[in-house]
């Protein structure tokens, strides 16, 4: 595919999600992917480096979460942000959002206060923490509309991570991809206990993106007991679905 050939595809995802998408926020997405680029070349950022990949796989990945969710105005926190994904992108299609990028590497969290700064985003922070440990605080706790997470864990970890971030009818959106029959089901058994439940189970059908990627749409019906998030040891050592 020429690279011509991988923006014109990018762009039609793009208008699929949201059809007055403006050439500005393509501007955004180009800019940003440029620093990408550079910044990879010196930290280890991201293991997709083939441009036209990256509009696609990083870009429009992070934004297919519209499908699920796409409210005016949203409190947003991006677990384990990394590169900035999802959180990024969706800020750029929705600069309205307010969006907390929450990433435990610092030199991940200097690239993405750079971004921020480079593409001149309002609204938007990078914080250097473990999900783990902020969720106990009062600024985060139960404070977030929509949480989100690309990081590649078991569902039963990344909702014990993500629920007590979210308020009652707030959501919890996870992409995954590939067979989930047991894992949506040991998902299940974490939900019940963390005042969560699956919502919808949507496939993916953008373009570039026909291989079986999905989104796990959660809400929160019921306050998520005070002593989640555990320690990441105690999770690895006994699983909230095995409890």
């Amino acid at each position: 595919m020429s690279p011509g050939d991988s923006l014109d595809q990018f762009m039609q995802g793009l208008r699929q999600l949201d059809p007055a998408v403006t050439d500005q926020q393509l501007h955004l997405f180009l800019r940003y992917r440029q620093e990408l680029l550079e910044w990879n070349s010196r930290f280890n950022l991201t293991a997709i480096t083939d441009p036209d990949e990256i509009l696609i796989r990083h870009f429009l990945d992070s934004a297919s979460i519209l499908v699920v969710y796409d409210e005016p105005q949203a409190r947003v926190l991006d677990i384990g942000a990394g590169a900035g994904f999802p959180g990024l992108p969706l800020k750029i299609l929705r600069p309205q959002w307010r969006v907390l990028l929450l990433e435990a590497t610092g030199k991940k969290v200097t690239f993405l206060q750079h971004v921020i700064k480079t593409l001149e985003l309002r609204d938007v922070e990078a914080v250097h923490g473990r999900a783990e440990e902020l969720a106990h605080r009062q600024t985060y706790h139960a404070s977030f509309d929509l949480i989100t997470a690309r990081a590649v864990a078991s569902l039963p970890a990344l909702l014990e991570y993500a629920a007590p971030y979210c308020h009652i009818g707030g959501r919890i959106v996870l992409p995954k991809k590939g067979e989930l029959a047991e894992e949506l089901a040991q998902g299940k058994r974490a939900a019940a206990r963390l005042g969560t439940m699956l919502k919808s189970d949507v496939r993916v059908k953008l373009p570039g993106l026909e291989d079986d990627r999905r989104l796990l749409n959660w809400e929160q019906v019921k306050p998520c007991p005070q002593q989640f998030p555990r320690t990441s040891s105690a999770m690895a050592r006994k699983p909230l679905n095995m409890s």
